[in-house]
């Protein structure tokens, strides 16, 4: 997804028809009364071969109080803010109200790209109405149909060129994640092919429940204010990546909105802030996971790490107002205990205890980051492999379901970032998720690689006889033919 695409306008004017015709489903009601919308929604869109993110939002109205209305259009420009592209829909029927040119100027000030559409425009319905939407400043109009689908071709041409340019966006902060290894590489790491650099920061996401300090930190990390901080839970409503120097490494640092469990996420704009955090982690390279001291490892801690892992990143996991502690070394063997019973796919990942206030343990958040990344890029050689493997499988032998032991042939390392391995053996699909649990846990201890996920991939290695399928030519001398049957001699 290069965009995201927020569908505004007055109340009736079709935009959750036209959202529900860009995403291809009936997600979105529909209704001839104007409001039946009042929250956001979002899908995945496609026009013929563009592909993007769109919002279908409540009608715009010029109330600004407390009351539903009121709510329901601060959730809309919170939305324009949120979205790279806005599609402002008039109704081509009516045409341009007083509303639409009060809309109009707010979107002006929000959002850098508006296109104008004219919707209800099928056939000489709406000529008058796309004449006058020349009258909003906002550029050539776009007229269409919703409900016929008429103008689709239109508004995919005024799209793509934007595409290229949200898509050097998202290629410039993307980080190279599973990277093939060449076969029979034998090389070790190689530092400078992944060390971070000026072009190519090294990205860290912050990411935890609302009000565990993330901005606090982000701004203890930048040295300076940029985040808005306060003792309320989530001042923070959406990713801001930031680029600085960490104590002379370049980084890019992503911090999100809190994530709450989905029963607390009242909100709909929080949703689209726990939507946006998620979308960081994808874009980071080490994701930092930050607790609150008083109540850490909540359920919701352990979906955003096992969230991370799952998606191949390197994890740190910090304890923030460590400041506030009395007790710290109980405090900090009891966590050890909960995050080792917790999180076994994290076995080892560092645990750093923090404070974002005073900037105590920073240099070890640092330090554990450094590491963090390293263990990500690691690249292990194939006869290092191949003696552990030995080892191990000595050590403790696979199975033999139905009286046929499993055999381990031989281990390679097939991609970095996250370390991938291969191994060749014999059923592949009768190994017990124990023994694969087993190997990853050898993997961790012996290469040194805590807190990283490790993909381990099992291929079957064919016959075990490598001459079986060959033919081979025996000499006349040794052989004799009786009744069509060959006999030596």
């Amino acid at each position: 997804m290069s965009f995201t695409l927020a569908i505004v306008g007055r109340p009736n004017v079709g935009k959750s028809t036209l959202f529900n015709r860009l995403v291809g489903k009936k997600l979105a009601l529909v209704d001839d009364q104007p409001g039946v919308t009042r929250d956001l929604r979002e899908g995945d869109a496609r026009l013929f071969d563009l592909r993007f993110t769109v919002i279908d939002t409540a009608g715009l109205e010029e109330i600004t109080d407390d009351s539903l209305q009121g709510r329901m259009r601060r959730l809309t420009e919170r939305a324009v803010e949120l979205a790279d592209i806005c599609l402002f829909l008039i109704d081509g029927r009516v045409g341009v109200t007083p509303s639409d040119e009060v809309f109009a100027e707010i979107l002006r000030r929000k959002s850098a790209r508006v296109i104008l559409g004219v919707n209800k425009a099928e056939g000489k319905a709406g000529d008058a109405g796309a004449l006058e939407a020349w009258s909003l400043g906002l550029g050539e109009p776009v007229r269409l149909s919703a409900e016929h689908g008429e103008g689709m071709d239109d508004l995919y041409h005024v799209l793509t060129p934007l595409r290229a340019e949200f898509a050097a966006r998202e290629a410039e902060i993307l980080p190279e994640t599973d990277l093939d290894i060449p076969e029979d590489s034998e090389d070790e790491d190689d530092e400078e092919s992944w060390r971070p650099s000026a072009a190519k920061p090294l990205q860290i996401a912050v990411i935890g429940r609302p009000n565990a300090g993330k901005s606090t930190l982000v701004n203890r990390i930048l040295g300076e204010d940029r985040m808005l901080t306060g003792p309320e839970a989530g001042i923070t409503r959406d990713a801001i990546s930031i680029k600085a120097e960490w104590q002379g490494v370049p980084v890019r640092i992503w911090d999100t909105a809190g994530m709450r469990k989905k029963a607390r996420v009242v909100e709909k704009v929080e949703k689209l802030s726990v939507a946006d955090g998620l979308r960081a982690v994808r874009f980071a390279e080490v994701v930092v996971v930050l607790l609150d001291n008083a109540i850490p490892f909540e359920t919701q801690d352990l979906r955003i790490a096992d969230f991370a892992e799952t998606e191949g990143r390197a994890v740190v996991v910090a304890v923030n107002k460590w400041d506030l502690e009395e007790e710290r070394q109980e405090k900090l063997a009891e966590l050890k205990e909960m995050f080792e019973r917790l999180l076994p796919q994290l076995r080892g990942a560092p645990l750093v205890t923090v404070s974002g206030r005073t900037g105590r343990g920073m240099d070890r958040l640092h330090e554990a980051i450094l590491k963090a990344h390293a263990v990500w890029n690691r690249r292990v050689p194939t006869a290092r492999l191949n003696s552990w493997l030995s080892a191990m499988v000595e050590a403790h032998p696979p199975p033999a379901p139905g009286g046929h032991r499993i055999k381990l042939r031989y281990i390679t390392q097939a991609k970095t970032r996250p370390p991938g391995f291969v191994i060749k053996c014999s059923r592949p699909d009768d190994l017990p998720d124990s023994y694969r649990r087993y190997l990853v846990n050898g993997l961790r201890d012996h290469f040194d690689m805590p807190g990283t996920p490790i993909r381990l991939f099992f291929r079957s290695q064919g016959s075990e006889n490598p001459f079986k399928e060959r033919k081979f030519h025996t000499p006349s001398r040794l052989r004799k033919h009786v009744g069509g049957k060959v006999v030596k001699k």
